[in-house]
Parts: structure tokens; sequence; C-alpha cells
């Protein structure tokens, strides 16, 4: 029986006491990391983020209290969240792989996918990159987990791969890694210092 991403999986991974792997605090300090080191690369503020495997779109209100101006485009495989969600956070239904051939009109200056790879086949994952590339404007947060972490949460459909299995697919579709799980993308390369790089 596959995983459903319904009302109750949020209301336990993201709400529950008990279950929560995250809180509110978590958030706004990671999204205040990421786009003040996508804005130091691309030497302007954000303007648009694509977040992938977005859920409830839970960074789209912290995006938009530092950025008020910001475009921000989600894409959830629930149906759940889409239906809920969809219209009022700007949320589109894709699945990951789907990236190959989705397209917008423009590139992403800030590509958002947290705890969403680590659940995938390597397929699908493979496909999905090779649309980041292409989409990236700037910069990349893949928040990923290893064969080498404890991350802790939902376990259920998890794939204990190696760090390096990770770093190989980001590598092939250009993303260079600058630290804290961001990756500068194949146009912002020339401003990366060597020692920047991990």
């Amino acid at each position: 029986m596959s995983k459903t991403y319904d009302q109750a999986y949020f209301d336990k991974w993201y709400r529950s006491a008990g279950h929560a792997v995250r809180s509110p605090a978590e958030l706004r300090r990671k999204v205040a990391m990421v786009v003040g080191q996508a804005e130091f690369y691309l030497g302007h503020p954000i303007r648009n983020v694509l977040d992938v495997g977005c859920g409830e779109a839970p960074w789209r209100a912290e995006l938009r209290r530092l950025r008020p101006g910001v475009v921000y485009q989600g894409l959830e495989a629930s149906e759940y969240a889409v239906a809920r969600y969809g219209r009022s956070r700007n949320i589109g239904y894709a699945r990951f792989g789907q990236l190959a051939e989705l397209r917008f009109d423009t590139r992403f200056d800030l590509i958002v996918c947290t705890d969403v790879l680590h659940y995938l086949k390597p397929a699908e994952i493979r496909a999905g990159l090779t649309g980041i590339g292409e989409m990236l404007e700037g910069l990349a947060f893949l928040e990923v987990y290893t064969r080498e972490d404890d991350p802790g949460g939902d376990r259920e459909g998890f794939h204990a791969r190696p760090a390096r299995w990770y770093r190989g697919a980001f590598s092939d579709v250009g993303l260079l890694p600058v630290g804290s799980q961001c990756y500068a993308g194949p146009r912002l390369a020339r401003q990366v210092a060597a020692l920047e790089t991990i």
C-alpha cells in the first residue's frame, strides 16, 4: 500500500507536538539562511521561487515575510494539499520527475526542494534534476538526508543512499555545492570561488 499525503499525514508530521520534526523558529532560520545565500551569489534580492514538493507551502509565508514582492510557485504531488491550498498559495500539481518536461516562462532565482528526494527512486530523481538544472537562474536548496544521517521523522519509504550518490547526481546537472545543502546553478558557477565549494 502506497503512502498517502493527506491531511492526517501533514497534521502528524508538521503540527503534532509528538511527531513534528521542525519548529516554526527553525523554519524561519532556514529560510533566512537560504535567501541570504541566494542573494549573495545573485547580487540582488530574489524575485521568484519554485518550491518543489512544497506540501502545504510553509516556505511561502516566510519567503513573503522576508521579501514581500517575491513570486512564489509551489509544486506538490499531494492531491489533498493542491485541492486545499492550490489556489490560495499558488501550488500546482506535479511529481518531481515531471520537472524533466515542465517549464515556466522564466528561470528561478531560487529553487527549493526539502525532505523529498530521499523518498524517490533514482530514475525520478535524475529526471527531475535535469529540469532543476535548466530552470535555475540562481541557487537551489536541496534538503536531503542520507545513509550517514539520522534525521528522525517519517521513515516509511525512506531510501538510505550514501551522500556521494546525491553529490554525483547533482554534479551531473551542473549544481555546485556551496554549503548547508545549497547549490549554485550552472549560470552562477563563475561567481563561486574555489574555497566556497564543499
